[in-house]
């Protein structure tokens, strides 16, 4: 059964609180997951991408943080914890699920900076995670760009 794209917005959603909270307090992920399932109602969430994107995120935490680092103007420990948040989870989208296309990749990051991060920090996601796009998904980018 195909998911809904709403289920799995609103799984980005809960994952941008759920990783906040791991960052922040280094708590288990299975419990911070436990937590969410009983604090939240799941019913209109896409559980199983909210699960592989809490449980992948942390587990390649090199990997993702290194797709990303390189195109930082900052340490990685000066980022704010929502915009940190925000690019772990389009930078793990864009390197491990091809499935979804760059573009929504990229937007739903935007859209979670805005709900979430500080002030004008939508604007330094979406300059990072083009440039991991670019990296990671060229033959994607050439694609539409010759659809045009």
């Amino acid at each position: 059964m195909a998911t809904k794209p709403s289920n799995r917005k609103k799984a980005r959603h809960l994952l941008v609180q759920a990783l906040y909270q791991w960052q922040l307090s280094g708590t288990a992920i299975t419990n911070i997951e436990a937590e969410f399932f009983s604090d939240n109602d799941m019913a209109q969430v896409d559980t199983a991408y909210f699960r592989e994107l809490l449980h992948g995120i942390p587990a390649g935490l090199a990997s993702v943080d290194e797709g990303f680092r390189t195109f930082l103007d900052r340490n990685l420990d000066d980022l704010d914890p929502i915009s940190l948040a925000v690019l772990r989870i389009g930078t793990y989208e864009l390197l491990f699920r091809v499935d979804v296309p760059y573009k929504v990749v990229i937007n739903e990051a935007v859209n979670l900076a805005k709900s979430f991060g500080p002030e004008d920090a939508h604007k330094y996601v979406n300059s990072i995670l083009d440039r991991v796009a670019a990296r990671s998904r060229e033959v994607e980018i050439r694609a539409a760009r010759a659809g045009r």
